[in-house]
């Protein structure tokens, strides 16, 4: 019977790990700390099962964030407002890449049709067409009535 080896390695940045005692101890910063910063939504860790709080690496970045902004003497209403605008502004940056790649690929695309002769106008009809058209089906209709009868 063979068991194929799972890698091992550190775990996702996101996957919460660290309990609140070694999170603590990881971050500088109380666990009491730690639950008023969870109260007020600057952090968020994961729960297992049973309840217990597992914060992850993701979470130790932004704890060390919020330490530096209460060591600059930003009060917690305002880091909250200055976490959700760096998210927004992560965010969008990451939405931008995306953008940019795509916009080159269309780009790409454009340069490439051009190229190959397939992009050309459409012709549009000449006022002569359009009187050969009227001389086989007749004059259009102009009086601002439906085939069917007038219009309700």
């Amino acid at each position: 019977m063979t068991q194929e080896r799972q890698k091992v390695g550190p775990p996702a940045a996101d996957r919460g790990v660290y309990g609140i005692s070694v999170t603590a101890e990881l971050s500088g910063i109380s666990q009491q700390s730690l639950r008023l910063y969870e109260r007020y939504g600057l952090v968020i860790p994961a729960r297992s099962a049973g309840g217990t709080r597992r914060y992850s690496a993701d979470d130790l970045d932004r704890l060390q964030r919020i330490s530096e902004l209460t060591a600059a003497g930003v009060n917690l209403a305002g880091i909250a407002r200055i976490l959700s605008l760096e998210d927004r502004n992560a965010d969008l940056d990451d939405r931008n890449v995306i953008l940019e790649r795509d916009n080159a690929a269309l780009e790409i695309d454009n340069a490439d049709l051009r190229a190959s002769g397939l992009r050309k106008r459409s012709p549009t009809p000449s006022s002569d067409a359009l009187t050969d058209n009227n001389e086989r089906t007749g004059p259009k209709r102009s009086t601002g009535q439906r085939k069917d009868g007038p219009n309700p």
